[in-house]
């Protein structure tokens, strides 16, 4: 009976290491190496902490059917992905509205006009967010790009162009930081 208590917990030890070897971790948010998305199995490209100033906003992750360092091969390719938000603190519906529309503005400008529809529904299906919330959006072809909010779905945008304009906040030529589009290309 004992070796069995042994070896189970040899097991269970075993299989906790594995797991804290296959995360990331950033400012005390643990990210998992991949998840799952449309039955496709996405993997983290990298992991990117958002300060404003010197606060500590949101830890970022990028997840990719095959990692990359190119931004704008992410950005082009018509693959699932996914990029999960985790807030170190707490942001105001207003803030995060008004950080958006900056990088829609700065990273895709011709999107202002010809997704605005799509922009304004996004921009609407914003809330307040507090400490240890999380934002995802999931693009998957066919589907469109979906915006969940602490594990609930707000709303779905068909079409890869919206995509393409939502994931250049973070990856396009004005990211939020360099620090974090850096980090989210695992550079």
């Amino acid at each position: 009976m004992r070796r069995a208590a042994i070896a189970l917990a040899v097991v269970v030890f075993g299989l906790t290491s594995s797991v804290n070897l296959r995360a990331a971790e950033l400012a005390g948010v643990v990210l998992p190496d991949s998840v799952q998305a449309a039955g496709t199995t996405l993997v983290l490209n990298g992991i990117g902490l958002r300060t404003k100033f010197v606060v500590k906003v949101y830890v970022a992750g990028l997840y990719v059917v095959q990692k990359s360092s190119d931004a704008d091969a992410i950005l082009r390719t018509d693959a699932p992905k996914r990029l999960v938000m985790q807030f170190v603190r707490s942001v105001s519906k207003e803030q995060i509205t008004n950080a958006f529309e900056e990088s829609f503005r700065d990273n895709a400008p011709n999107a202002e006009k010809t997704l605005k529809g799509d922009i304004d529904r996004l921009l609407g299906a914003m809330e307040q967010v507090k400490e240890g919330d999380q934002m995802v959006f999931t693009y998957v072809p066919g589907a469109g790009t979906t915006f969940a909010l602490r594990g609930n779905e707000k709303l779905t945008v068909a079409g890869a162009p919206f995509s393409q304009a939502l994931f250049s906040v973070w990856l396009g030529p004005k990211p939020p930081t360099a620090a974090l589009k850096k980090g989210l290309l695992g550079q």
